[in-house]
């Protein structure tokens, strides 16, 4: 049925339809309430106040340079907590933050129950700003890809640790595009509706020729992902880690995309690197 209402407003109400397709794209899954806790404790609560009011929470781990966790989209700060112990043997303090809409934050800009790619990086930036520059920062999924933008946008990160990292928006708007069967004129006017949301263009959130685009300088980066990821291809990670100059790629065998959170050779090799 959404097939077939997309491709009768694509004839008659493209506007119309780019504005339901735009509300769709920044919806985030219904998870039905559930969601993977791996923090050792609970650890020291704040929150943050965005440009517009938006609260987002934070929760922090030990002494010593800061190391950031980010999730991915339509996860939270807890499906990380697996680093955090490690970390804070290792004399770092970790600092984790739910983007807008997730896990214990307020509602984004668009609501309760939504999200963009650009309130990902704006509340990663704002955590660095009061907990302290990155000695690090370890993401996953579409968290990467806001990592790595906010270290073009000037975050000044010592090392990144990117595990099954989303790297190519382009393609994700392309698919879900032939998924709801809507055509250029929706699509054309749904981008266009993104990018004056995000304030940015949506080409920036495909981070795999980042330095070349932009010229920023990235920082050593470790990328981590599966090759039976069934979220976000192998072949995504591995192009990025050849693209960056400074990257290395470890490559897991059947973790998926959440597992790979959560075992204990993949947290020991970033814990590693990022400490090193």
């Amino acid at each position: 049925m959404l097939r077939y209402a997309f491709r009768a407003l694509e004839r008659v109400a493209p506007a119309a339809g780019a504005g339901w397709a735009a509300r769709l794209w920044c919806t985030l899954p219904n998870t039905g309430g559930r969601r993977r806790d791996d923090r050792p404790e609970p650890g020291e609560r704040s929150s943050l106040t965005l440009p517009g009011g938006r609260v987002v929470a934070v929760e922090s781990w030990g002494f010593g340079p800061p190391v950031y966790l980010m999730h991915g989209w339509g996860g939270w700060r807890g499906q990380l907590g697996g680093f955090v112990r490690p970390l804070t043997d290792a004399g770092r303090r970790v600092v984790a933050v739910d983007a807008p809409s997730h896990g214990e934050s307020g509602p984004g800009r668009l609501g309760r129950g939504r999200a963009t790619g650009v309130e990902f990086v704006e509340a990663l930036t704002a955590a660095a700003g009061k907990h302290g520059k990155p000695a690090a920062v370890i993401a996953h999924s579409l968290g990467s890809a806001a990592a790595a933008v906010a270290v073009a946008d000037g975050l000044p990160a010592a090392r990144l640790a990117l595990i099954a990292p989303s790297t190519n928006l382009s393609e994700g708007l392309a698919l879900f595009q032939r998924t709801m069967g809507f055509g250029q004129r929706v699509g054309t006017r749904m981008v266009a509706r993104l990018e004056r949301l995000a304030g940015r263009p949506l080409a920036d959130f495909d981070v795999t020729d980042l330095s070349r685009r932009t010229g920023a300088e990235l920082p050593p980066t470790l990328v981590v992902h599966d090759r039976r990821d069934k979220e976000v291809p192998y072949d995504d990670g591995a192009a990025l880690a050849a693209a960056w100059p400074e990257a290395e790629l470890a490559s897991t065998d059947g973790l998926g995309h959440q597992r790979i959170l959560r075992d204990p050779a993949v947290i020991s090799l970033v814990v590693d690197y990022v400490t090193r």
